[in-house]
């Protein structure tokens, strides 16, 4: 087996385990996907340094390898903090993934790799500052500048998910509860468990998001209702982070993200909230999709 321009990401999730290579020109070569251990680390690990021997096996090529993960490394303990996956925290889960390797490995947030990919390749190319916004289960962010990752020594850019909801009004304070534990943060709020918990608390119905996002394309008056909500909370949101970072681009993943009508209605809403009433950011689906994650990971190791 030789080095090669290889690059090997891999997406570590809550329900599955993906992995990817692709050339030196972002070329897929080959993709796999296993479900997660849930709740067991050494199983992770072995399961994550078994996707990488495998696809090395079938390219016979040796890669770098990245990896995306629902948290971040801390850059005082080393230790995976903040992860949604539980069992991952408190855990040294790049050198012990390294030492499974026998080699370098670079890991970070799930969302800042999906910034990254859309910064090297995909729908954000050629912007100089990306926010990647994944709308999903929860409400990642992350940042890539001139196609770099950015997180900050704090190992938190981009988290816009835990702070909170700009602007709240009477009925929406003091929030709901969040897993981090404060009150009230974005995610509780725009996530698609936040608008399924917001469906429910209003109207009593307890629906998944995907089944109000379909009501609301039918016309159901609390459905649209519900999704009325969310689009101003997100608005919201994203008017927060263009008075903080000003980005040249946003550019969305995850579940909620296929809503085509977010892209009509929040650059009409975004002057509203914006400091100076002006609001030209762009506002794109990613390009790659759910591949978009595992693709940064690979893209760890741009040359750039």
């Amino acid at each position: 087996m030789t080095k090669s321009e290889m690059r090997i990401g891999i997406d570590l999730g809550g329900t599955k385990i993906e992995a990817l290579a692709i050339d030196s020109q972002g070329r897929e070569l080959t993709r796999h996907r296993i479900d997660t251990p849930r709740e067991d680390y050494e199983a992770t690990i072995a399961a994550m340094a078994g996707l990488v021997h495998r696809i090395e096996q079938e390219t016979g090529n040796m890669g770098a390898v990245g990896a995306g993960i629902p948290g971040s490394v801390s850059s005082l303990t080393g230790l995976v903090k903040n992860a949604n996956s539980t069992w991952l925290n408190g855990k040294p889960l790049d050198r012990d993934l390294s030492l499974a390797l026998n080699r370098e490995v670079r890991v970070a947030n799930d969302a800042n790799c999906l910034a990254v990919s859309e910064a090297t390749d995909g729908a954000a190319a050629g912007k100089r500052v990306v926010f990647g916004v994944i709308l999903g289960t929860g409400c990642g962010g992350g940042v890539a500048i001139d196609g770099r990752l950015h997180t900050g020594p704090n190992g938190v850019g981009g988290e816009w998910g835990h702070n909170p909801l700009p602007w709240a009004r009477g009925d929406e304070l003091p929030g709901p509860e969040c897993y981090c534990g404060q009150r009230g943060c974005l995610e509780t709020w725009i996530s698609g468990t936040g608008v399924s918990q917001d469906h429910k608390r209003v109207t009593g119905k307890e629906q998944t998001t995907h089944e109000i996002m379909e009501a609301y394309k039918a016309g159901d008056a609390d459905a649209v209702a519900t999704v009325e909500r969310f689009v101003d909370r997100l608005t919201r949101g994203l008017a927060h982070i263009i008075n903080m970072l000003d980005p040249d681009i946003f550019v969305f993943g995850g579940g909620l993200s296929k809503a085509e009508h977010l892209y009509r209605e929040i650059p009409e809403r975004l002057p509203r909230y914006v400091f100076g009433r002006e609001a030209a950011t762009p506002i794109v689906p990613a390009r790659y999709g759910d591949s978009s994650g595992v693709r940064g990971a690979a893209w760890l190791w741009s040359a750039k």
